[in-house]
């Protein structure tokens, strides 16, 4: 029986259901006044870690369509609604729920997949906790349309959980279904509407549809033009704004996922924090009870994480910025995280059909860059319906696997360096487009990037150049910017290379063995002064 922390529950029964008192919010140092919730600091662990992997999985992945299904199946025409009617039937009598319960993670096997994930280097893990589809993925008490009543069966938080406690990896939860009650709207002109009443004699009698939809309210304005692309995001520009109850509900779950499972790091798929534009203290009551509920585990301070997209500097203080699939173009004073994926964010066969996965050496230029400017890279890693990932991903995997066993030394622990890199992406203007997506820079074998560590630094060399002569401009010996003089040069891998420092720079020899197919690392140890 799950012990529930900081609360005593209260238990009515209406119409055959229990309900749930509001959750307690967990006391402590942070106040929810943002003043007081900017005393976190971010901690070591994460600032360590530098490479984690997400499991983006839940029902939506059992059509293998691709992302966003549960709102583009609801678009008369779109490709989602046209594979939607072909493999599953009529929106109308195969909707949103149908899906949810027909998907099953029959072969889903968290200790393996986390022992391949830990493998290949990734020092934390991300589980989805609910996507904009408002299905739980853990036994919520506070949302019955749950993995655990409805479809595999199973509680999918707890099966990660469980499997990165026994190989020591910190578990990052996601959370998306604060905008479930726009994203969700297309669902209106089909089954979104209906009622528990409407289910008697059907296998869904008792559940109340509402509490997954949430659609019993009036469209927001333009849904179905620019909102059939991108629903409406943000709370102040025509959205219809969500009641009291279902932010209420939002916050209940989210404050029992934390007290239950005590992940390590929660990601907010939201503009700051969930409903920021229309009621900030949701937020508020969230960060506030997840740092007091850690600084009560660790005598005070906080071991947590939370992101979330496009942030203020001042909402920089009290939480970390994510980045979806971009880099900021220069290093940034915060620590700070992009999250991306190599392929769609829900499983898509189109996608392994047609080759379109991130490449291995696309995935290690972009941790190098990340890390390099203070920064750290979550991978998706796009789950099939049964709970399996397929053979071209386990390739990718395997390759950045056998970079990593040689390299890991340059990215685990280290921190930026001054100057971050050279070459033409470090002198070029990138800028990010909204919350990120700015990635697929053509990094080539002129773009250098640094770290350092233990007094040592760690150049990589975006990709291989040629065998011969190759000058790191950062390190003249007339006017180097620490005056250290440079001791020794290994390339990991290899061992030490013959290497020249003058007042243009220091140059190394490349060797004709390549020790990896992607980028060489080459550790520069100096001279004690």
């Amino acid at each position: 029986m799950k012990k529930f922390l900081s609360t005593i529950f209260l238990m009515t029964v209406l119409s055959g259901h229990a309900q749930q008192s509001d959750f307690v919010i967990e006391k402590g140092a942070f106040t929810n006044e943002w003043s007081s919730l900017s005393a976190w600091e971010c901690p070591e662990w994460f600032k360590d870690a530098k490479f984690g992997i997400w499991a983006h999985w839940g029902p939506q992945c059992h059509a293998e369509a691709g992302d966003w299904y549960a709102r583009f199946m609801y678009y008369q025409g779109s490709g989602a609604f046209k594979w939607h009617v072909k493999h599953f039937g009529d929106p109308n009598n195969f909707g949103l729920k149908e899906l949810c319960n027909d998907w099953k993670a029959q072969n889903w096997n968290p200790e393996e997949l986390i022992n391949l994930y830990k493998s290949v280097g990734a020092r934390y893990f991300m589980t989805l906790g609910n996507h904009h589809d408002n299905f739980d993925l853990w036994g919520s008490p506070y949302q019955e349309w749950n993995s655990v009543n409805v479809g595999p069966k199973k509680d999918i938080v707890k099966g990660w959980s469980e499997a990165c406690k026994k190989v020591g990896l910190p578990l990052g939860v996601s959370i998306h279904a604060s905008h479930a009650w726009t994203w969700l709207e297309p669902s209106q002109n089909y089954d979104g509407n209906l009622t528990k009443a409407d289910g008697v004699g059907l296998w869904w009698e008792g559940f109340d549809p509402q509490e997954l939809y949430a659609q019993n309210h009036a469209h927001s304005m333009g849904w179905e033009n620019s909102g059939s692309i991108h629903g409406q995001w943000d709370w102040a520009n025509g959205a219809s704004l969500p009641s009291a109850t279902y932010k209420q509900k939002f916050q209940n779950r989210v404050l029992e996922l934390i007290s239950d499972y005590n992940p390590d790091m929660l990601y907010f798929d939201d503009t700051a924090m969930p409903f920021y534009g229309c009621d900030e203290q949701i937020g508020k009551n969230i960060l506030q009870h997840y740092y007091n509920h850690s600084a009560n585990q660790h005598k005070g301070k906080p071991q947590v994480v939370v992101t979330g997209k496009q942030l203020t500097p001042d909402q920089k203080q009290y939480m970390m910025w994510d980045v979806e699939r971009g880099i900021p173009d220069r290093p940034q004073p915060l620590y700070w995280q992009t999250c991306t994926c190599i392929g769609e964010w829900h499983y898509n066969q189109d996608v392994y059909n047609r080759n379109r996965y991130k490449s291995a050496a696309t995935v290690i230029r972009m941790l190098v860059d990340v890390v390099s400017k203070n920064g750290n890279l979550l991978l998706s890693i796009p789950i099939k319906s049964d709970g399996t990932i397929d053979d071209k991903e386990r390739l990718i995997l395997s390759e950045i696997k056998a970079w990593m066993d040689i390299n890991s030394e340059s990215i685990y622990g280290t921190r930026p360096y001054l100057p971050f890199g050279e070459g033409p992406l470090a002198e070029a203007n990138n800028p990010m487009k909204a919350q990120g997506f700015n990635e697929g820079q053509a990094y080539s074998s002129q773009d250098v990037r640094y770290v350092e560590k233990k007094g040592k630094v760690y150049a990589t060399i975006m990709s291989w150049p040629s065998e011969g002569d190759f000058m790191f401009k950062s390190f003249p010996i007339v006017k180097s910017m620490d005056g250290r003089k440079v001791k020794e040069v290994n390339l990991l891998g290899y061992g030490k290379v013959a290497f020249k420092q003058d007042s243009n720079g220091l140059t190394v020899s490349i060797p004709s063995t390549q020790p990896n197919s992607i980028a060489p690392v080459f550790r520069i140890a100096f001279k004690r002064k």
